[in-house]
C-alpha cells in the first residue's frame, strides 16, 4: 500500500467522503471501493495532474458530488534517474510537469471553492530528497520538490486570511510498494535496498504508509488548525 491509499482509507475512517484520484482509473477504483466496504462514501476519478482539462473535469466531477472541498491532498510522485549532465530535457519536463506542475493546476482549480466556502486545507507531499543531497541521482525529482516546498510557503502565506491552510509533508524512507516495482525481476538486487534503506535510518526501520497518513490527518484536523506554511519532516530522524 502507498502513501496516498492510507491517507485515502485513513481519512474515510475518520468520516471523510474521499475523491480517489489516479492516472489508473482501475487503482482508483480499487481505493474507492475499499472505502465503501468499510461503511465509507467514495468516488473514484482518473485524470493526469499535469494536464489542466483533466483536473479541471476531477474538481468539478468532485464538486458535483460532494459539493465543497475541504482536503486538497496532493500525493502524486514520480522520478527519473539522472544528474545535471545525463538528465534529458525530456526527463526534466515529465517530471515537473507531474510533481510541480500537478500540484499547481490541483491548487489553481480547487482554491477558488475553498475561497467561496469559507476555508480549507492543503497537504502536498514532498520528500526528505528537497533538503539534501541524495546518493541516488533523482535530480529533476529533487529540484521539483523543493520547490514545491516553496510554493506550499507562498500559498500558506497569501491564503492564511481566507482560512486556507497549506502544509507539506517531506516523508523519508518508506516502505511502499514503489521501491519495489523498480526491481520486482530482480529479488536479489530488491533485498540487498531493502537492508540498505533500513540501514539508513536511525530507528533501525523504514517508516509506513500510515505513518504518513497520520501526519496528513493531524495537518487536516482542527488540532493543526493554527498550522501553516510548515515542511513536517517524517523521517524517524533520517536528516538529523
Amino acid at each position: 500500500m502507498g502513501n496516498g491509499k492510507a491517507t485515502a482509507l485513513l481519512f474515510a475512517r475518520e468520516g471523510a467522503r474521499i475523491a480517489a484520484v489516479d492516472l489508473n482509473r482501475a487503482a482508483a477504483e480499487a481505493t474507492a471501493e475499499e472505502i465503501r466496504t468499510a461503511g465509507g462514501e467514495a468516488l473514484a476519478l482518473a485524470g493526469d495532474v499535469s494536464r489542466a482539462a483533466d483536473v479541471r473535469a476531477i474538481i468539478e466531477a468532485t464538486i458535483e458530488r460532494f459539493g465543497r472541498i475541504d482536503i486538497l491532498h496532493n500525493n502524486v510522485g514520480i522520478e527519473n534517474v539522472g544528474d545535471p549532465v545525463s538528465t534529458t530535457e525530456e526527463d526534466w519536463d515529465r517530471v515537473h510537469n507531474v510533481n510541480l506542475k500537478g500540484p499547481f493546476l490541483m491548487c489553481k482549480y480547487a482554491i477558488p471553492h475553498m475561497e467561496r466556502q469559507g476555508g480549507g486545507t492543503i497537504i502536498n507531499i514532498s520528500s526528505v530528497a528537497s533538503l539534501r543531497w541524495s546518493p541516488v541521482p533523482y535530480f529533476p525529482y529533487h529540484t521539483s520538490k523543493a520547490a514545491l516546498n516553496h510554493m506550499t510557503r507562498v500559498i500558506a502565506r497569501q491564503y492564511a486570511a481566507k482560512n486556507i491552510r497549506c502544509n507539506a509533508i517531506l516523508p523519508g524512507m518508506i516502505d511502499t510498494p514503489h521501491v519495489r516495482h523498480h526491481f520486482h525481476d530482480r529479488p536479489e538486487e530488491l533485498e540487498e535496498v531493502l537492508r540498505r534503506r533500513t540501514r539508513a535510518c536511525p530507528m533501525g526501520r523504514q517508516g509506513t504508509p500510515w505513518e504518513i497518513a497520520q501526519a496528513a490527518l493531524f495537518l487536516a484536523s482542527d488540532e493543526a488548525s493554527y498550522v501553516t506554511g510548515v515542511e513536517l519532516v517524517v523521517d524517524g530522524g533520517l536528516t538529523l
